[in-house]
Protein backbone atom coordinates (compact mmCIF):
# COMPACT_ATOMS: atom_id res chain seq x y z
CA UNK A 1 0.00 0.00 0.00
CA UNK A 2 1.44 3.34 -1.07
CA UNK A 3 1.15 6.13 1.46
CA UNK A 4 -0.01 9.53 0.26
CA UNK A 5 -0.07 12.92 1.94
CA UNK A 6 -3.29 14.82 2.44
CA UNK A 7 -1.43 17.97 3.47
CA UNK A 8 1.91 19.30 4.62
CA UNK A 9 1.51 22.17 7.03
CA UNK A 10 4.26 24.62 7.95
CA UNK A 11 3.49 26.65 11.07
CA UNK A 12 4.63 30.20 10.22
CA UNK A 13 4.90 31.07 13.92
CA UNK A 14 7.41 28.27 14.58
CA UNK A 15 9.34 28.08 11.30
CA UNK A 16 12.54 30.13 11.11
CA UNK A 17 13.29 29.35 7.48
CA UNK A 18 16.31 27.09 8.04
CA UNK A 19 15.26 24.92 5.06
CA UNK A 20 16.40 21.67 6.62
CA UNK A 21 13.05 20.23 5.56
CA UNK A 22 13.77 21.16 1.95
CA UNK A 23 17.23 19.63 1.98
CA UNK A 24 16.19 16.31 3.58
CA UNK A 25 13.17 15.66 1.33
CA UNK A 26 14.18 12.90 -1.11
CA UNK A 27 11.21 13.63 -3.38
CA UNK A 28 11.46 17.40 -3.97
CA UNK A 29 8.13 18.15 -2.34
CA UNK A 30 9.20 21.41 -0.71
CA UNK A 31 10.79 24.56 -2.06
CA UNK A 32 11.76 27.94 -0.62
CA UNK A 33 8.99 30.49 -0.93
CA UNK A 34 9.64 33.59 -3.01
CA UNK A 35 7.74 35.68 -0.46
CA UNK A 36 9.34 36.95 2.74
CA UNK A 37 7.20 36.57 5.85
CA UNK A 38 6.71 39.34 8.42
CA UNK A 39 9.88 38.26 10.26
CA UNK A 40 12.04 38.33 7.14
CA UNK A 41 12.17 34.56 6.52
CA UNK A 42 11.64 32.67 3.28
CA UNK A 43 9.50 29.82 4.58
CA UNK A 44 9.23 26.47 2.81
CA UNK A 45 6.21 25.79 0.65
CA UNK A 46 4.75 22.65 -0.87
CA UNK A 47 5.30 22.47 -4.62
CA UNK A 48 4.32 18.85 -5.33
CA UNK A 49 2.08 17.16 -2.75
CA UNK A 50 1.59 14.20 -5.11
CA UNK A 51 5.33 13.41 -4.90
CA UNK A 52 5.19 13.06 -1.10
CA UNK A 53 5.60 9.44 0.06
CA UNK A 54 4.90 10.34 3.73
CA UNK A 55 8.42 9.44 4.86
CA UNK A 56 8.11 12.34 7.32
CA UNK A 57 11.82 13.16 7.16
CA UNK A 58 10.91 16.84 6.98
CA UNK A 59 8.83 16.49 10.14
CA UNK A 60 11.49 14.48 12.01
CA UNK A 61 14.41 16.74 11.09
CA UNK A 62 12.72 20.09 11.79
CA UNK A 63 14.47 21.53 14.86
CA UNK A 64 11.45 23.69 15.69
CA UNK A 65 8.64 21.14 15.17
CA UNK A 66 7.18 23.56 12.62
CA UNK A 67 6.13 21.08 9.92
CA UNK A 68 3.46 18.38 9.96
CA UNK A 69 2.67 15.77 7.34
CA UNK A 70 -0.91 14.49 7.31
CA UNK A 71 -1.48 11.13 5.67
CA UNK A 72 -4.58 10.21 3.69
CA UNK A 73 -6.61 7.65 5.63
CA UNK A 74 -7.66 4.75 3.45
Amino acid sequence: MVKRAKAIVVDPKLCKGCHICISVCPHGVLKESEVVDNRGFFLPRVIDIEACKVCKLCEMECPDFAISVMEIDD
